[in-house]
């Protein structure tokens, strides 16, 4: 049922895409008449010029307030259709290779009470080096994912609002996991430390898939054992601890 409604999500989507590219193709047209008209006449006639607007939609910024003397493609304004968004998010190079057409994903923190769904409809081929907010360089990508919920939902996103996005790369049921921040490397195995019996033990497990904040337990951890996250250097197995 749900792939169902994603497909007819998709195909209405397709459908207001080839719509808007029939009107864009018209307002050429009207364009270029405009165009002959006006060199027909010559810039000196003192006749208004009407501009049109390749789509329909609302103006979202003006980029001149003033008048003043413009060229053949200066933009004047920006015009857009608020109801017809996409979303455009910056992705680490390593990330994007594992997204695809149609990966979901969740739109968070842009103000609603819930969260938004959304796919993945492009995964641009070139990157580019960012800053980070550590100073690392990093390289990125731009992705593109068009908003699938309901418009009733985010009416009042607008363009260039921020959100939050988080790629389902893959997804289980009954999964357990434990924290990132328990695991480290051990004769290249991955081991945490256990709680048990007021001690630490050291147990050496198997992970599956992973993030930066959680991991994936295969094998090596029963569901209910209590895990110490970050342990320090003075934490050996067996050394006595107690929970925090």
């Amino acid at each position: 049922m749900e792939q169902a409604e994603s497909e007819a999500r998709r195909a209405e989507a397709n459908l207001l895409s080839a719509e808007a590219s029939v009107k864009a193709a018209r307002s050429s047209v009207e364009k270029a008449r405009s165009a002959l008209l006006y060199a027909a006449e010559g810039p000196s006639s003192g006749k208004t010029v009407h501009v049109c607007s390749p789509v329909e939609g609302r103006v979202l910024r003006l980029q001149r307030e003033s008048e003043g003397v413009v060229s053949s493609g200066d933009p004047l304004i920006d015009v857009g259709d608020p109801k017809n968004l996409e979303v455009k998010v910056e992705v680490l190079s390593s990330d994007a290779v594992k997204l695809k057409p149609g990966t979901p994903v969740f739109f968070e923190r842009w103000g609603g009470d819930s969260a938004l769904r959304g796919e993945v409809t492009v995964i641009e081929p070139g990157g580019f080096t960012k800053v980070s907010s550590l100073g690392v360089e990093e390289q990125r990508t731009l992705v593109i994912a068009d908003i699938t919920s309901l418009p009733e939902e985010w009416q009042r996103l607008g363009d260039n609002y921020r959100v939050d996005a988080n790629f389902i790369i893959w997804q289980g049921k009954d999964v357990l996991q434990i924290p990132a921040g328990a695991l480290f490397r051990k004769d290249g195995d991955w081991v945490v430390f256990v709680y048990k019996n007021k001690k630490a033990v050291l147990r050496r497990i198997q992970i599956g898939h992973r993030n930066g904040f959680t991991a994936e337990v295969v094998s090596g951890l029963l569901q209910g054992e209590m895990v110490i996250t970050h342990p320090d250097e003075s934490i050996k197995d067996g050394s006595r601890v107690r929970p925090r």
